[in-house]
């Protein structure tokens, strides 16, 4: 294998911890939230929910729910989270299912954009 090649596998590789400290239980399911797959992605939060919300009947609610008030208030008060900023709307929470699905959105997410020159600024994966 390539040195070239070594370094993209390194590169793309995410540490199993990383991931396994942002899957929570909420409504007896294995979820991670919008925001926690689009650091792990690298993409703000925004443009992961506009690339769902552009392809929302690929998201059942199998796939992806959105918090209630009461779930958000619980998930934050067992996580540390920054008191700077904050959301204005309530997380999307995703399945495996819809994990797998997203991913399959932004891959075809970044393939538009390639094709499409000018639209840089809709999807910057």
């Amino acid at each position: 294998m390539s040195s070239t090649m070594k370094e993209e596998q390194n590169t793309s590789m995410i540490p199993d911890e990383k991931v396994m400290n942002k899957i929570y239980l909420i409504r007896e399911h294995k979820v991670m939230l919008d925001s926690d797959l689009a650091e792990l992605y690298g993409i703000e939060t925004k443009v992961l929910n506009q690339a769902v919300a552009r392809n929302i009947d690929r998201f059942p609610s199998d796939f992806m729910f959105q918090l209630n008030e009461a779930e958000w208030a619980n998930l934050k008060s067992q996580i540390v989270t920054s008191s700077w900023g904050g959301r204005r709307k309530l997380p999307n929470a995703f399945t495996e299912h819809g994990v797998l699905m997203l991913s399959s959105v932004l891959k075809s997410a970044r393939a538009y954009t390639s094709k499409h020159p000018g639209n840089e600024n809709i999807y910057t994966i």
